[in-house]
């Protein structure tokens, strides 16, 4: 059985937190890099702004975006591994050390409703458990901004629905988001599972690697088809128009009740902060 210090946990979700904020993954950069050399007009001046901002977000340690968002936080634990103290205890602690001493902006409120009083250091984070085998502890951040999350959408459709059913939803949302997701996006898909789950599908499904396939072929053809088609809506760069309104579309999906058929869309602004680490 392996050991791990609580604290080493608080400061790999500092570090995260900071690192996520500032620096753009890699794999988005590449993206929007191809997508910039296939425009031209206003989507290639925007999509080069967008380069430009993540070039001086590194470089000057300036946030990629002013809403560094609500932290997200997936902790894959091994099974063979003992963590020595307060895990939740130690993420919060990270978020909150690194919101300070990164200079993010706070944008958690205390109560949803009446008080909405910011609790000053963007805590409580979101966070999601799971168990895997091995010693190791696999951590991903995800700071996830309000635009983006605030146009998602989940609908529980009968099993009678068809595949174009499913693909007229999730087009419908990014038509009906517009500009107000920060386009261009990524489309997080979760299908199956229940009320609750399918929403974490999508979510998960952000964190997926530009560039990458779907391990189903089904599902691959389906992202595929679906990525062509909230493409043609020519909403663009920001929603100005061009063909590049999604970098990606990413579906997770598990199995549910014979009587159900859940569906969540997860859209995720061009500035897709997420990082992963494991100890």
């Amino acid at each position: 059985m392996r050991k791990l210090k609580a604290d080493a946990i608080c400061e790999a979700v500092k570090k995260m937190c900071i690192l996520a904020a500032h620096k753009l993954p890699a794999d988005t950069l590449s993206a929007i890099k191809k997508s910039a050399g296939r425009e031209t007009g206003t989507a290639a001046k925007i999509l080069k702004l967008c380069l430009k901002n993540a070039d001086m977000a590194q470089k000057e340690l300036i946030p990629l975006c002013q809403d560094t968002g609500a932290a997200v936080i997936f902790a894959e634990i091994g099974t063979e591994l003992f963590i020595e103290g307060d895990i939740t205890a130690a993420i919060f602690e990270g978020v909150r050390r690194g919101y300070k001493e990164g200079y993010l902006r706070k944008s958690i409120v205390s109560d949803p409703l009446f008080e909405r009083k910011n609790t000053a250091d963007n805590t409580p984070p979101v966070i999601h458990y799971s168990f895997i085998k091995g010693s190791k502890l696999k951590l991903t951040a995800m700071l996830k901004g309000g635009g983006s999350e605030n146009n998602s959408r989940l609908i529980m459709l009968a099993p009678s629905a068809t595949l174009a059913d499913i693909e007229n939803f999730v087009i419908e949302t990014v038509k009906s988001a517009g500009s107000k997701s920060c386009p261009p996006l990524i489309a997080g898909v979760g299908i199956g599972g229940n009320f609750e789950s399918c929403a974490l599908l999508a979510k998960k499904a952000l964190a997926r690697k530009i560039g990458s396939s779907n391990k189903d072929k089904r599902y691959d053809a389906l992202e595929k088809s679906l990525f062509k088609k909230i493409n043609n809506l020519k909403i663009g760069p920001q929603g100005l128009g061009g063909k590049t309104t999604a970098l990606a579309v990413f579906i997770e999906f598990a199995p549910c009740h014979m009587a159900s058929l859940p569906l969540a869309v997860n859209l995720g602004c061009h500035s897709n902060r997420h990082t992963e680490m494991i100890l």
